[in-house]
């Protein structure tokens, strides 16, 4: 318990929410694979690879989650440059409540 609350986890589901949609909300367990609760919920989010190499899930994520892998910030470097707050719903692993918003280049 020591080490999740050190890591920011916490034993209660997560919310993710889709503000400025009409999507509800969906409840997940810590480290569940968004990817397929997003498809199977029936999400804004829309996906390709899901090995996060295709950048169609780049979204922008509002709250706590662990940094992107390596592989995942090249992605991010070529698809976002500058921006911290993007991300690939593929590759996030899910440890708070967290706000999703489609990026749009235009941001």
């Amino acid at each position: 318990m020591k080490i999740k609350r050190e890591l920011g986890m916490s034993d209660r589901p997560c919310i993710v929410r889709f503000p400025g949609t009409n999507y509800p909300a969906i409840t997940l367990e810590p480290y569940q694979n968004l990817s397929e609760h997003l498809t199977v919920q029936n999400s804004p989010v829309l996906f390709g690879c899901r090995t996060g190499i295709c950048g169609t899930c780049l979204v922008l994520v509002e709250g706590e989650i662990p940094p992107p892998s390596p592989e995942e910030k090249e992605v991010l470097e070529m698809l976002a440059p500058e921006n911290p707050q993007a991300r690939l719903a593929c590759q996030i692993a899910l440890t708070n409540d967290i706000e999703i918003t489609l990026y749009r280049e235009e941001l």
